[in-house]
C-alpha cells in the first residue's frame, strides 16, 4: 500500500486541529488550514470519506452558500453511536498534546 500524501496528511491534521464536540470542520475551513486548494482539498476529503479516514459528524448553515455544509471529523474519533460527538482529548492525544 502506497504512504498518504501531503494533501490528504494536510487535510487529516487540519481536520484534528479544528474538530471539537460542538463543531466539525467544513472543507474550506480544512483547505485553509492545511494551505492546499479547494479542488484539490474537494476532490481528497471525497476520497477520504470512501476509505473511512473521515466521518461527516453533522451539516452547519453557513453565509457563502444557500444549503448546509457537512461539517467532517476523523473516523478514529467518532464512533457509530455518537455520529456529531467528537471527545476532544482523543482529539489531542491522537494529535500528539
Amino acid at each position: 500500500m502506497r504512504p498518504a500524501g501531503e494533501v490528504r496528511l494536510a487535510l487529516l491534521n487540519a481536520c484534528s486541529q479544528l474538530a471539537t464536540p460542538e463543531r466539525g470542520a467544513t472543507l474550506r475551513e480544512m483547505a485553509a488550514v492545511a494551505c492546499v486548494g479547494l479542488k484539490a482539498a474537494t476532490h481528497t476529503a471525497k476520497n477520504m470519506h470512501r476509505a473511512g479516514q473521515l466521518r461527516i459528524a453533522r451539516q452547519r448553515h453557513v453565509a457563502y452558500r444557500n444549503r448546509p455544509v457537512a461539517e467532517y471529523a476523523p473516523a478514529a474519533l467518532v464512533s457509530d453511536d455518537q455520529v456529531g460527538f467528537v471527545d476532544l482529548g482523543s482529539v489531542l492525544r491522537a494529535w500528539g498534546g
